[in-house]
């Protein structure tokens, strides 16, 4: 009880300046907006077509359950997920750790988030609950005979609800199905009994996704699943190998003190049977973010926090001066993490940014169309999406710029979205540096042509948030706010395709 409070305390504390930001980053807000929709009666991959399982959006549609505008409703969902995780983490350190130890274990957890943009609710946030209870599954399995069986349909349903989060933990699912397998081998299980129990673990951890399937197959959609879940994924073009070596970098810089920690505690060298599990789970995970192959965010290294932090448990203990120095790191820890927060909002915006360009593309009946700029603003303007492709990174970069990638010629959609005269679109100045060239020159001619640029509202130092409306007066000139190039090049398509964005500032 000691433990869950004093995390839940440090939870509240370290993510409360998140609280009334609706557009932390765009992924969530995508996934909020989705969830949104599908109480409007929306099918993920029908109407709106993303890639995440649909166990995801159950959790974001849940959340609109709670009332309110959803944006703070599911970022206490998401606080709880993270306090119950760290829970997670204190007790399967304190097999091998103190309470002390185990609990600053936890609090690193809870901290490190906020350095890896896990101050919101990305997906790991989530799954990372399901993933620590199948690993205390595995490793209680490892300490006592005669529960493998049990412990293992334990494991693999956790890991199934996982997988409905994000389809990429399951290869880590594939290592805890091995470990219950020698560990049921090292019990000595007879053969059958071995097969039989294995292809329950399979079952149960593929259960949640063939629910899934079969609902979309009874509801006659089963390409729209099968081509969201698995094929467009191989049709996502890569973005530059320098770009991601950065990203891969840049994970690893935040990670550096937890992996030093890691190698001190030597977990490989212990003979305790679940020690070393958990230390073969860790590198396995760090194994399923390299064939991910995505390190443009620092999130995508957040499944490695789980066992690193666990693993790490015993080093952090020790005399009263240690426990010392550990209590004021960790305090410059949540210090530190404040400060990055504050960065991000600085260079991403807040809520004051976010409302201003909501008030300005807020729509009189028809949809608006957010090109490049946050997804949230549907929700924060009670628009209509005038396309299937509504995040906006579907049908403006580089990555999703074949009909392979997403189902549809990027070039058509977006024209045909452009037919449907939405009476406001947004954009952003300096152009993404990964943006798709070809769509880029469609909207710069329909923006030319057909609107006026009525706001700029600064999000930073690098960044402004530009809205177009159909309905302004042609007289109406632009804000003296706007960036001067964009006062200097009324005609936008002159700018066309000039990539000056960094990735990062998204």
């Amino acid at each position: 009880m000691i433990a869950l409070t004093s995390l839940a305390l440090l939870a509240i504390v370290a993510r409360a300046r998140t609280f009334g930001n609706p557009v932390l980053g765009f992924d969530e807000q995508f996934y909020l907006l989705v969830g949104d929709r599908m109480l409007q009666g929306a099918v993920p991959f029908v109407d709106v077509f993303d890639r995440k399982p649909v166990g995801l959006f159950l959790i974001y549609a849940a959340v609109r359950l709670l009332g309110g505008d959803g944006f703070l409703q599911y970022k206490l969902v998401a606080t709880c997920f993270v306090v119950l995780t760290g829970v997670g983490v204190f007790l399967l350190a304190r097999h091998r750790a103190n309470r002390f130890g185990a609990l600053a274990a936890a609090a690193t957890y809870v901290l490190w988030l906020n350095f890896m943009e896990g101050e919101g609710g990305q997906t790991p946030v989530f799954y990372d609950l399901p993933m620590i209870a199948a690993g205390a599954a595995v490793t209680t399995a490892a300490m006592r005979t005669g529960m493998t069986r049990a412990a293992g349909l334990v494991a693999m349903t956790a890991v199934g609800l996982a997988i409905q989060i994000k389809y990429s933990v399951a290869l880590e699912g594939v290592y805890f199905g091995c470990v219950l397998l020698w560990l049921g081998s090292r019990d000595r299980e007879p053969f059958a009994r071995l097969v039989v129990s294995g292809m329950l673990w399979i079952a149960a951890a593929a259960l949640p996704t063939l629910l899934a399937f079969a609902w979309y197959a009874a509801d006659g959609h089963i390409h729209d699943f099968v081509f969201s879940n698995v094929t467009s994924a191989l049709g996502q073009r890569r973005r530059p190998l320098g770009t991601e070596i950065t990203g891969l970098a840049v994970i690893g810089a935040i990670l550096l003190p937890l992996l030093v920690g890691v190698a001190i505690a030597r977990p490989w060298r212990d003979r305790d049977v679940g020690r070393r599990i958990l230390a073969g789970w860790f590198v396995v995970a760090i194994a399923a973010m390299l064939v991910y192959g995505r390190f443009d965010s620092p999130h995508y290294g957040i499944p490695l926090l789980v066992p690193a932090c666990v693993l790490l448990a015993p080093v952090l203990d020790g005399t009263l001066r240690r426990r010392i120095g550990i209590v004021l790191a960790l305090a410059t820890t949540l210090a530190a993490g404040q400060a990055v927060l504050a960065v991000s909002e600085r260079y991403k915006g807040g809520r004051e940014a976010a409302m201003a360009v909501a008030a300005a593309a807020k729509p009189t009946g028809d949809c608006i169309y957010v090109y490049d700029g946050y997804p949230a603003l549907y929700m924060l303007t009670g628009s209509c999406l005038p396309t299937k492709w509504s995040f906006p990174g579907h049908l403006a970069t580089r990555d999703e710029s074949t009909s392979a990638a997403i189902g549809v010629d990027p070039v058509q959609e977006v024209t045909r979205t452009l037919a449907t005269r939405p009476v406001a679109i947004v954009d952003d100045y300096p152009r993404f540096a990964f943006g798709n060239l070809a769509t880029r020159r469609i909207v710069d001619r329909a923006l030319a042509s057909d609107y006026r640029l009525v706001a700029c509202i600064s999000t930073g130092p690098e960044r402004t948030r530009l809205v177009y409306r159909r309905d302004a007066p042609s007289a109406a000139r632009p804000p003296k706010s706007c960036p001067h190039a964009l006062l200097m090049r009324p005609k936008q398509d002159a700018d066309a395709g000039r990539p000056t964005a960094n990735a990062q500032n998204r």
